[in-house]
């Protein structure tokens, strides 16, 4: 897929419904809601979940990020959280994409792949089909407690834009971003959207100058893309 020349930018481990706000306000585009997860920050019970999904405004997506494996089981959490876009965090069979297109109409499926080595641009071109976007993160699935996100890590950014040149959908790039390398992320891999936690947050919160200063960093590489 082509670079895109202004990154949207999604803020994840949404806690509250003022954390939701002060993102929006700032000017993400998406929130990052996270369910039970084997490990990594930011969790929170379903019915939070859904009590910040329905304050978050149109045209801002509301993503409810899952460990589940299963169909169903992704069916019934979107079900109570009400959310628009499904971010499933761990691996499923093809099948299963089927049964969440078939069940959930109008909701959007986001992949995410944890970029380990070159394997991983053969696993996003096999799945890009199915889902509506692909999120490369840090994670690593392999482990005997898994971690599927929030791990404040880099992974080799050449691998992922390799990976946004091989797929046909949108690319949200995710791991361990902050306003000190998001240019540097950007030059590389020139993503549809950025995705980030632990780099806008201070003892686990929201930090609002953290915000501030990621969002101008990417306003200012924008400006400068499209003065070239």
């Amino acid at each position: 897929m082509q670079p895109t020349a202004s990154p949207r930018v999604k803020i994840c481990c949404i806690s509250s419904v003022k954390e939701a706000r002060m993102a929006v306000r700032y000017g993400a585009s998406a929130m990052g809601l996270v369910s039970s997860m084997p490990s990594g920050p930011g969790v929170i019970g379903e019915d939070l979940i859904a009590e910040i999904a329905a304050t978050i405004p149109p045209g801002v997506a509301s993503f409810l990020l899952t460990s589940k494996q299963d169909a169903q089981s992704i069916i019934e959490q979107q079900r109570r959280t009400r959310v628009n876009t499904i971010q499933i965090c761990d691996s499923l069979e093809k099948k299963h994409y089927q049964h969440l297109r078939a069940a959930l109409p109008g909701v959007a499926l986001v992949q995410v792949i944890h970029v380990r080595g070159p394997e991983s641009v053969h696993e996003a071109r096999s799945v890009a089909p199915y889902v509506d976007g692909i999120l490369l993160d840090s994670g690593n699935q392999s482990l005997a407690v898994k971690e599927l996100g929030g791990t404040g890590r880099t992974h080799d950014w050449t691998i992922s834009n390799n990976i946004r040149e091989a797929v046909e959908v949108p690319v949200f790039l995710a791991g361990g971003l902050n306003a000190g390398n998001v240019a540097e992320a950007l030059n590389k891999v020139h993503p549809y959207a950025l995705d980030l936690c632990s780099g806008v947050r201070t003892n686990g919160k929201l930090d609002e100058e953290k915000l501030a200063a990621f969002f101008h960093q990417v306003r200012q590489w924008t400006s400068q893309r499209e003065s070239m």
